[in-house]
């Protein structure tokens, strides 16, 4: 069963809402970085439901969001190591205590 355009994008605000309000709410590194995983999840779902709208026998998109999400993987993989290295030389990924990074070089 096919869902509907207008669930779609409902869904789709709901999840980009979300992802916003967690990005701009938190302090966490981690946090923020899941707020805006959330954000591209909720673009590709837009992009996915109009792109069934418009060439509903095609499949062409579905390569294309497949190596969006490996983009979107590897740029949480990253993300996530660079809060891993974060955390264990200074002790926090607290995003207010980044801002010795300009000065340190770290």
């Amino acid at each position: 069963m096919i869902m509907a355009l207008p669930i779609c994008l409902s869904i789709a605000a709901v999840l980009f809402a979300l992802g916003l309000y967690g990005v701009i709410s938190q302090t966490n590194l981690v946090m923020i970085m899941m707020g805006v995983e959330l954000m591209l999840a909720a673009a590709m779902l837009n992009l996915v439901a109009f792109w069934r709208l418009l060439h509903p026998h095609t499949y062409t998109l579905q390569m294309f969001v497949l190596v969006v999400m490996t983009v979107m993987a590897l740029e949480a993989a990253v993300g996530f190591a660079l809060a891993t290295q974060r955390f264990r030389s200074r002790g926090s990924v607290e995003v207010e205590e980044a801002a010795d990074l300009k000065e340190e070089g770290v």
